[in-house]
């Protein structure tokens, strides 16, 4: 029997999807996130499902993890006490940064510099100097480092960094250092920068090596507690983390270069929905993925994600490679309010989080809130997963009448209202990963998961243009499942920089096969059968001196066939659809860099031979008045459960299922594809944007 288990943990609830490679055996649960200590809600979750599946832990062949503990410990500045090795003079690189500051115009009258993940006082500089072409200035004085390293220790740092400077051209004086901490200090936590990031600018190189040993420690005692409680459970199958650019990687890797994870969790909805979508045919895809805190939107093309090089978490930019996700403090928490200065209704980014979570929950909480509002004009049944929470309607009217009472209107137009700003503001994200880089939305598929997605997605889509939309089985698990379908994924980069008419292909081309053999040396470490193997080349590249990259992806046989003009021709192609405008000035190639990529089986999907009749009949349970937009319409409520293949729904309507609700508007209709999908559309194809 071939098993693979998937594991999402999110602030509110850890997801679980369980599913056979050779059948269409699926099993999902939904267990509440314990925060305090996020593996034993895996290990409920995981107890359970094989509990309600029947399936021994003997019996799974693989488990995929994702993880927002690296994410956690920075944004809630509960990470180690780190120790920097730096190059003499360098001491005070995480402190002079990069002189930017956030807006307003005068921001940086008010801004709170953030601290570092290394002080100054657990800061060290070693006597010791590469060139930038990698050449020994002055050679490492071992005798003074390990003085260093032994002062660093003694002085109670918790995990050590070592970032030199130009350690990207030659990394042998960092790697020396690590040997002889290691040689003294077997178990003691190390990150040397050219391992995490092998790419010119100092800051940024350091930042990122420091912010990996950051969280290091945190995530190593996770992976191993995690690791341990699934073996006294039974499961001796391979584990795997989801990094941020939504590949896997082994345990061992994460422990050592956890940074790549920082951001998982959102990585694995991108995932999951780009799986869906290419299987239903959408190659082109907006992901919108709204959970109880906020909304994560990103922009596939030809189905694979766009690949960010820099993360902002928090107060910092970390450059790792991750799936470019844009948030927004929208989620079915977010508490509107009424400002006494302006008197204008504001929803978020303050939120009611899962304690005590809206009023409707029941749990203490009164604050008017997203979900209360879709509560209170009928969008959301008063029972959800699978009636084990039942919301209180009462509460939530109450909730909401405050936003009422405050702008002059009845408890429906208040609810109304919240809605309608809170899809402005998700809209606005996905603005911002598509209109502002060129694309035009409504060339877009709209995927829609997490808890609330498909509860605002039509309403989101009519604002943007993008349909269809489409809403996958199980919305609410979909990062799960996300887990399931990521591919291994590595990068292997080296820094070149040259203008194009200064650079030579075959150069260039050797140094992009070198890269590659690295990464397929690491896909067989990791045990990946050569079928399943495959390396992407890409090269990041920007106008002469300018201070900011773009990659290009490239193929070393188009290279060899066209020459590096072609690097030219496609960069100032993609810059002109970003700003609108290309420069007469000379290309320069920055870094080269080869990605591994190690394809896995994804489960079998249900799928129906042919399409059924489109009379969904027999899926409505109930039928009452529901509030859209100023008016109560009358509105059929549908089982998902009962819905077939073929069948056709015209909105207004509400879905409802174990993990999520779907709202179908009025003057829109809806229908099950061959995969169980639902696809919502314009019933008149001349409506505003579509």
């Amino acid at each position: 029997m071939a098993y693979r288990l998937g594991v999402d943990v999110g602030g509110t609830f850890t997801d679980l999807m369980l599913a056979h490679d050779k059948t269409e055996e699926v099993f999902r649960v939904k267990t509440p996130s314990t925060p305090a200590d996020p593996s034993e809600g895996v290990l409920i979750g995981v107890r359970r499902i094989l509990k309600e599946s029947g399936v021994s832990a003997a019996e799974l062949d693989y488990v995929m993890h994702g993880t927002t503990v690296a994410t956690n410990a920075v944004l809630e500045a509960k990470g180690a006490r780190v120790g920097l090795i730096t190059t003499k003079g360098f001491g005070q690189i995480l402190h002079l940064a990069r002189s930017q500051t956030p807006g307003p115009l005068a921001g940086w009258m008010i801004m709170i510099k953030p601290d570092p993940p290394a002080a100054l006082e657990d800061t060290r500089e070693a006597d010791e100097r590469m060139d930038a072409k990698g050449n020994v200035v002055d050679a490492l004085n071992e005798k003074q480092v390990q003085a260093l390293i032994e002062d660093l220790i003694e002085s109670g740092v918790e995990s050590l960094t070592v970032s030199l400077i130009n350690s990207y051209a030659n990394p042998a004086h960092e790697r020396r250092i690590k040997e002889l901490l290691t040689e003294s200090h077997p178990d003691f936590p190390v990150t040397i920068s050219s391992d995490v990031l092998p790419e010119f600018r100092e800051y940024e190189r350091t930042l990122t090596a420091c912010m990996n040993s950051y969280v290091r420690p945190k995530v190593a005692g996770y992976i191993k507690n995690l690791e341990s409680s699934l073996e006294d459970l039974g499961v001796s199958c391979p584990v795997n983390i989801l990094r941020s650019d939504a590949g896997l990687m082994s345990l061992s890797l994460t422990q050592e270069k956890p940074v790549y994870g920082i951001l998982s969790g959102p990585a694995g909805g991108v995932a999951g929905a780009i799986a869906v979508a290419t299987r239903a045919g959408f190659d082109d895809i907006l992901t919108f993925d709204m959970g109880g805190t906020s909304t994560d939107v990103a922009l596939c093309e030809n189905g694979r994600p766009t690949i960010a090089r820099e993360t902002e978490l928090g107060h910092f930019r970390v450059k790792v490679p991750s799936v470019n996700v844009h948030s927004v403090g929208a989620g079915g928490g977010s508490i509107a309010h009424v400002p006494e200065i302006t008197k204008a209704l504001r929803v978020g980014p303050e939120s009611a989080g899962a304690d005590p979570g809206p009023a409707c929950y029941g749990k203490g909480g009164d604050a008017p809130t997203v979900t209360d509002a879709n509560v209170v004009v009928g969008h959301l049944p008063p029972s959800l997963i699978g009636g084990e929470m039942q919301l209180d309607v009462e509460a939530a009217k109450t909730a909401v009448a405050k936003i009422g009472e405050a702008l002059g209107l009845d408890v429906h137009q208040a609810a109304q209202g919240i809605l309608d700003i809170v899809n402005e503001n998700m809209a606005g994200a996905l603005r911002l990963v598509s209109v502002q880089k060129g694309y035009d939305p409504r060339d877009f598929a709209l995927i829609a998961f997490g808890g609330a997605g498909p509860m605002h997605a039509n309403a989101v889509a009519a604002i943007m243009g993008s349909f269809p939309v489409l809403v996958p089985p199980g919305p609410g698990l979909l990062c799960a499942e996300g887990d399931l379908v990521a591919d291994f994924r590595e990068e292997f980069a080296q820094t070149y920089i040259r203008t194009i008419d200064r650079a030579e292909a075959e150069e260039v081309v050797s140094t992009l096969r070198a890269l590659g053999e690295d990464a397929r040396g690491w896909l067989e470490r990791e045990g990946i059968a050569a079928d399943r193997q495959s390396v992407d080349y890409s090269v990041d590249m920007r106008y002469y001196r300018q201070g900011y990259e773009i990659p290009v992806t490239v193929s070393i046989e188009d290279l060899e066939k066209n020459g590096l003009e072609l690097l030219a021709e496609r960069f100032n192609e993609i810059h002109e659809q970003y700003y609108g405008y290309r420069m007469p000035a000379e290309c320069e190639m920055v870094n080269l860099r080869a990605v591994g990529v190690g394809r896995v089986a994804h489960p079998q999907r249900p799928e129906a031979e042919q399409i059924g009749d489109a009379d969904a009949s027999a899926a409505i349970i109930d039928e009452h008045k529901v509030y859209f937009e100023g008016d109560w319409l009358p509105t059929q409520i549908y089982d998902r459960a009962k819905l077939q293949t073929g069948n056709k729904i015209e909105g207004p309507a509400v879905i409802a299922e174990y993990d999520s609700t779907t709202v179908v508007l009025d003057g829109y209709s809806a229908e099950v594809d061959q995969y169980l999908n639902i696809l919502i559309n314009p019933n008149r194809p001349n409506r505003p944007n579509s």
